[in-house]
């Protein structure tokens, strides 16, 4: 065999082995970048505000999951209600502020935790975390205090997934989706050079979306180089009634305003016919 031949072949027997074990080792260690709750400080018990907070326990087979409910601040009863599911290094104890927008338009808002995470017990993975957010759902949504017609979903970059994973259980008056990925698939394919059947995990978003008979508000920053603009034009293409806000912004200050953001969400909201 011809000397540079046969160096040849070796080279890409050896880049081809390297790539196998790459892939092996991102196979298996993927959940801990999916969801790394290693990375998430859980604050001790009595660090949070939880007054006036309603703290219910769902049990699952995942182990028992902490929500967190917070009552809406005006209007009346039964309530709109929105569900919301954080990104993948956040906690519901992050949210609370944020959420108090929609507090003030009226609607009761449920954080619910993520298997492993905080102080919630069990394992994330997208079947777990989707069990834990469809029995969150059918507790709040036979609810005598909240209007099961009038239920959002909501999520921000993992949590976006989530949102669509629940959307494909449950029904739902909208979604709001923030710094949302098309797919873990395609992640694994765009953003690690692997095949997308490597995904454990696919929260396969726009599937969901292209079946999804309702409106959709969808927010992207231009500069995410997490997670890249196109993915939400993506999704926005693949839903039937989406609509896309985009902002000059990265993932993790995306919305860059977020009294903006809300106030695009409440016009949102108002038009369809969601709150008056």
């Amino acid at each position: 065999m011809d000397t540079k031949l046969h160096v040849l072949i070796r080279i890409l027997l050896a880049g081809l082995a390297l790539y196998v074990f790459y892939g092996a080792v991102l196979f298996f260690a993927q959940r801990r970048f999916i969801f790394p709750r290693h990375l998430v400080r859980t604050p001790p018990a009595d660090a949070s505000d939880t007054s006036g907070i309603d703290r219910i326990w769902l049990t699952s087979r995942a182990g028992r999951t902490e929500t967190w409910l917070l009552p809406p601040e005006t209007g009346a009863s039964p309530a709109p209600a929105v569900i919301v599911a954080h990104g993948n290094a956040e906690l519901i104890d992050h949210w609370v502020g944020e959420v108090a927008a929609l507090r003030r338009l009226g609607f009761a808002v449920l954080l619910v935790e993520y298997p492993g995470y905080g102080r919630s017990e069990g394992s994330p993975t997208q079947a777990s975390v989707t069990e834990t957010f469809v029995a969150a759902y059918d507790m709040l949504a036979a609810r005598d205090d909240v209007d099961a017609d009038r239920i959002v979903f909501m999520g921000r970059s993992l949590g976006g997934g989530v949102a669509c994973a629940l959307a494909a259980e449950r029904p739902s008056a909208a979604l709001v989706l923030i710094s949302t990925f098309k797919s873990v698939n395609a992640m694994a394919a765009e953003k690690f050079f692997v095949p997308p059947f490597f995904a454990r995990d696919p929260f396969n978003n726009l599937k969901t979306l292209r079946n999804y008979p309702g409106s959709v508000l969808i927010a992207h920053g231009t500069r995410d180089n997490l997670i890249p603009y196109s993915h939400g034009v993506a999704l926005r293409e693949a839903s039937g009634r989406g609509r896309l806000i985009t902002y000059e912004a990265g993932h993790n200050n995306c919305p860059p305003d977020w009294p903006a953001f809300w106030a695009e969400v409440e016009r949102f909201l108002r038009e369809e016919e969601i709150i008056p």
